[in-house]
């Protein structure tokens, strides 16, 4: 049986829009739907008593990250296979459906799917969306059919079984990369894992440019942890974006120098960008405003990245001394 895991944190209008599109789910078969409230001071119990027509379990806690939520909702849960959404994502109503039947022909112990664009998104959402998701910006590694690299399940939506939950511990107290993190240590542990393009969610991305690269620049900072604790995983491509920024800086004093070819690269790449976003929103706003997106994805994660890595290298102290806003105290 399926089991939704939901951490929830001052958030009470997106439960009740999640659990909307629950409500519409194709799915007849028993499920369940576990809500950790994880010590919000604003609560969204109202809005779950408003669904009393669906199996759910509502629990509260004290604060203590996403991560450890969502260990507490499994716990908790009922069913042998759990699904972990963030709070912020609607569901179409074939989710479940397509979910089983791909696990059915083809068992993993852990899956994601990608994450999607609703049409009631902002322009800004489906902007950041596209730099988030797209194959020219991302490689595919977010849930695109293509990609540069083995797909990691995210935990805005990923399945994974009570065994592989069992075996491995769950998630860990940092925030973000918990999700690689885990995802790791279910490959070390001998589960496999894979992608169901099918079973895509509207992921709303509650941030402005401001929280976007804040967030951005934490994925950043949290992948060299990642490499350090688990170095068959690190890869070159991890250092694109800071050699993007680089590299650009250098192809506009290159220019005023009298060798602009570099920066014609450039131009090109952003012109690709532009047209690939057109083409996928079919809007001249959001794909100029794609463009924002990206710059502000490569620079914040670039900067994060690379300042990560010079502390940690020049530092015997952990992970955990030198970035302590990265780690929940469990």
């Amino acid at each position: 049986m399926f089991s939704f895991i939901v951490p929830v944190y001052n958030r009470p209008n997106e439960i009740r829009e999640l659990l909307q599109s629950l409500e519409q789910q194709t799915y007849n078969k028993p499920y369940e739907i576990v809500i950790v409230e994880d010590g919000s001071t604003i609560s969204s119990e109202k809005e779950v008593s408003l669904f009393h027509n669906l199996p759910i379990s509502y629990y509260k806690k004290e604060n203590s990250g996403p991560g450890d939520s969502r260990n507490y909702g499994m716990r908790k849960a009922k069913g042998n296979y759990f699904i972990v959404l963030d709070s912020d994502c609607i569901l179409p109503p074939h989710y479940l459906e397509t979910a089983e039947t791909s696990l059915q022909n083809n068992y993993v112990d852990c899956y994601g799917g990608p994450d999607a664009a609703h049409e009631s998104f902002s322009t800004v959402q489906k902007a950041i969306n596209y730099a988030m998701t797209s194959f020219f910006t991302t490689g595919g590694i977010r849930g695109g059919k293509k990609a540069v690299d083995k797909f990691q399940p995210r935990s805005f939506n990923m399945g994974i079984s009570k065994v592989a939950f069992e075996k491995t511990g769950g998630y860990g107290n940092i925030h973000p990369g918990e999700d690689p993190d885990l995802t790791i240590r279910i490959w070390n542990n001998g589960f496999t894992t894979k992608l169901i393009p099918e079973a895509y969610v509207y992921h709303k991305r509650r941030i402005d440019w401001n929280k976007f690269y804040i967030q951005v620049n934490k994925f950043g900072m949290v992948r060299p942890i990642l490499n350090k604790w688990h170095p068959e995983t690190a890869k070159i491509t991890y250092w694109f974006p800071a050699l993007f920024c680089f590299g650009f800086l250098m192809s506009l004093l290159a220019s005023f120098l009298g060798l602009p070819w570099f920066l014609y690269c450039y131009s090109l790449y952003f012109a690709v960008l532009f047209v690939d976003s057109l083409l996928k929103n079919n809007s001249i706003v959001i794909a100029f405003l794609s463009l924002v997106a990206v710059v502000i994805q490569f620079v914040g994660y670039g900067y994060g990245f690379l300042k990560s890595t010079l502390t940690l290298n020049s530092s015997k102290k952990s992970a955990q001394e030198l970035f302590p806003k990265l780690f929940f105290k469990l």
